[in-house]
Parts: C-alpha cells; structure tokens; sequence
C-alpha cells in the first residue's frame, strides 16, 4: 500500500531502468522526470522556506533537458549526456547534474535518515542530510535560506500524514523510492568522480 503522494507521482525513482550491463546507464528522460516529481516533496513540506531548494532542482533539470534537446542521439543516458557535452568544451548541463544529485542527494539521506530512525524529527534529518551534501559547496550567502528550510519542516507525523501515510514503518512502498532514488543518486556520484566527467 503506497502513500497517496507517491501514487500521484508522474515518474518514480522505482520506475527508472538502470542498466547494469551498460556501467549502470540511467535514462535521462525518465530520470529528470522522477526528479521532477521528486520537487513536489517540497510542498507537501509546506513551507515556502523551500522554495529555493525545489527551484534549485528545477533549474538543474532545466540544464540538463536543454542539452538533451540540443543533442538527443548524444544524450540518451546522463552518463552520455555528460561525456558528450564535455567533449564540446562546455559544461553547463554536467554542472546542472552535478548540483541536481547533490539535491537528490540532500533529500535522499534526510528521508532515509528520517525513515530509519522512528523517533527523529524531519528537522533534524534534513539538517543533517544538509550538513553531508549541500552545505560544503554553498556559499555564505545561500546557507541561511537552507537554514531557514531546516528550521520550516513539519512535525514528523504531520508530514506522514499529510504525505497520506501513518509512517515509514507502514509504509513500504515509501523505503521502496527512498532505495531507489539513494541507489541512483550513488551511480551518478560514483560517474562523477571518474576521469571523464570532470572539466
């Protein structure tokens, strides 16, 4: 039984085929679609404190879908996407990616924090989950709105609820898309960090 905010996403991280036969390739269409259902996470969160945090993602994926468009044949997977665009010595849409899974990232250790540990507060999680991605690369300027986002979460089980579950424990479906979406965003992470997906 799966949450209703789950059932009314357009694309799930469940949903994207990952190719482990092919290095792990992730389809970019259905990726930048889960991710973009991903940012309606932030208004059942409520708060308008989040709004740079979905708009931030949004404008990544806008990068990305940009290039895709420029380039189709080259940017069926993010892995080709990324090597392609590197090789015309530009960098927009890799850098677009880099920061749209460093977002992914954030919310994938808040929620996966939050749905490990039955007593901790969504504050509390997605401070953390702050501190492990966002933080170190944002500058003085961008660091107090996160802030503000942290501080503007929900009580644990008004989210639940509002999310139309009771909890993470009942839940399965909902530690379902947490493990995709974390599994996903460690592909992407460890394809960064090779040779050629730097510029």
């Amino acid at each position: 039984m799966s949450t209703p905010w789950l059932g009314s996403l357009k694309k799930s991280f469940v949903d994207v085929p990952v190719d482990a036969a092919n290095g792990n390739a992730i389809p970019t269409t259905d990726f930048l679609d889960a991710a973009e259902s991903l940012t309606t996470l932030f208004d059942v969160l409520g708060s308008v404190a989040f709004t740079p945090v979905k708009n931030d993602i949004l404008g990544n994926i806008k990068k990305i879908r940009d290039r895709q468009r420029a380039a189709p044949a080259e940017s069926e997977t993010l892995q080709a996407l990324v090597i392609n665009e590197l090789k015309t010595k530009k960098h927009v849409a890799s850098e677009g990616l880099l920061w749209l899974v460093r977002g992914l990232d954030f919310t994938a250790q808040a929620l996966r924090a939050n749905v490990d540990a039955p007593t901790q507060e969504l504050a509390d999680s997605f401070r953390a989950a702050y501190g492990n991605t966002l933080k170190p690369h944002h500058s003085f300027l961008v660091k107090p709105i996160f802030n503000a986002a942290m501080s503007a979460t929900p009580y644990r089980k008004d989210f639940y609820s509002k999310l139309g579950s009771q909890s993470p424990e009942s839940d399965p479906a909902l530690k379902e898309w947490v493990t995709a979406l974390q599994n996903q965003v460690q592909i992407l992470k460890d394809f960064q960090l090779t040779k050629e997906a730097k510029w």
